[in-house]
């Protein structure tokens, strides 16, 4: 193998996973580390209006230890679709995050759906 593409390899940055990346984006948003509309180009569907609703209850704020994603895992229920699990830690306080990610014809992922701290409550169109 040549000098350069063991070098290239080598150097290589692992790009992040859209679990993760939506994980972090998410729990910024429900803690309140960010603002809602943030993450308005990253969803699709109903699943802006239920963050917005979720954000206004603020289920991942805590007071004093900042809240970090402990642990991720994952369903592929078809290609261009991904079901999210996250376990979010704050101090010793464990809560779960879960989410959907479709892939659109862009190839961007977004955001379809996402529940945090229990039950959603139910809305008039459900």
């Amino acid at each position: 193998m040549p000098q350069t593409a063991r070098t290239a390899s080598a150097t290589a940055v692992r790009q992040p996973r859209p679990t993760d990346l939506f994980a972090d984006r998410l729990l910024a948003v429900l803690s309140g580390q960010r603002p809602v509309h943030w993450m308005l180009r990253h969803t699709a569907g109903r699943a802006y209006d239920d963050l917005v609703g979720l954000a206004a209850r603020g289920p991942l704020r805590t007071r004093g230890t900042r809240p970090v994603v402990h642990d991720i895992g994952y369903f592929i229920p078809r290609t261009g679709a991904i079901e999210v699990f996250a376990r979010i830690a704050a101090g010793d306080r464990l809560r779960a995050l879960a989410f959907r990610l479709e892939q659109g014809p862009d190839l961007r992922w977004r955001c379809t759906a996402v529940e945090a701290g229990g039950p959603r409550p139910r809305r008039k169109d459900d």
